[in-house]
């Protein structure tokens, strides 16, 4: 479960820490007079800029990439595979205990041997439907978990059908009984039919916009690291830890307000408007000083 949950965490955890370590990097390096050395060989705070804007793309690119295709896999991945688990948990038959269920059937068995073999098994099925009761005793049984259909198989056995009237026996060498199967399991939608999904359903509308406006933070807050960061090491303050936080927050703040009101447009404002804001901070506390 924690693999399939992978593509998400990377997602989460990548874009904030490129922002925060971008931040700290070029504050140390002011602190440390070092973006000073470089401004004085030449190296422009526009070309500083271009490079992170550069190396930014390319983490958003592959959040982006991620969030196409990995998460909409390892997502059914995940649900089929706790599925599978769920069916497969429903079948925990013990011996000698009383009112244990496998379907529709009151199941008793009298041992359990270690590879899951079941001796001397007893199953009752009530009257259901006008369908008349009936009972079915084995010599032994076993097993099968086929993609979550769960398949007992009783060797050597008689089986009764309880009618007003009359019962009918019937002697068996070999009998199955399997449970319903579960259409959750195994089921995979392909990627463009799982955000297709998206204009028609509010809400994995919101995840789509939310998603890609996570993996659009690097990009769109280059600038803003450069303002915060690159400062005058003699006038410098802690002050960035302060900074980075409230940045971060502001830009989760804004992404939710904006993706509930309207998840499609928020793609393209969200972006537009921090890099619009990033660019005025980056402008009057770097470009015009440095």
């Amino acid at each position: 479960m924690f693999v399939y949950l992978i593509p998400r965490l990377l997602l989460y955890t990548i874009p904030v820490t490129f922002f925060l370590a971008l931040c700290i990097t070029l504050f140390n390096l002011s602190k440390e007079n070092e973006l000073a050395v470089l401004f004085t060989l030449g190296h422009s705070p526009k070309k500083i800029s271009q490079l992170f804007l550069a190396l930014a793309a390319v983490f958003s690119i592959l959040m982006v990439i991620d969030i196409v295709i990995l998460i909409p896999i390892s997502r059914q991945l995940n649900d089929n595979f706790i599925e599978y688990k769920k069916a497969e948990a429903k079948f925990n038959i013990q011996a000698s205990k009383f009112g244990q269920k496998f379907s529709n059937w009151i199941i008793y068995v009298k041992k359990v041997k270690k590879n899951h073999i079941y001796e001397n098994v007893a199953l009752y099925q009530k009257e259901l439907q006008n369908k008349p009761a009936k009972l079915i005793l084995a010599r032994t049984a076993s097993i099968e978990n086929t993609e979550g259909i769960l398949r007992l198989i009783l060797n050597k056995g008689k089986a009764f059908e309880f009618k007003k009237d009359e019962i009918q026996q019937v002697d068996f060498q070999k009998m199955y009984i399997n449970t319903k199967y579960n259409e959750k399991i195994g089921y995979m939608k392909t990627i463009y039919n799982y955000w297709n999904f998206a204009f028609q359903n509010r809400g994995r509308a919101y995840n789509f916009a939310f998603f890609i406006l996570i993996a659009f933070f690097p990009f769109s807050t280059v600038f803003l690291a450069l303002g915060l960061s690159i400062v005058i090491s003699r006038y410098s303050s802690n002050k960035i830890y302060l900074y980075m936080f409230l940045s971060v927050l502001s830009y989760i703040s804004l992404v939710i307000i904006v993706a509930k009101i309207n998840p499609f447009y928020s793609i393209l404002i969200v972006p537009l408007v921090t890099i619009f804001i990033s660019y005025l901070i980056y402008k009057k506390r770097v470009a015009l000083k440095f």
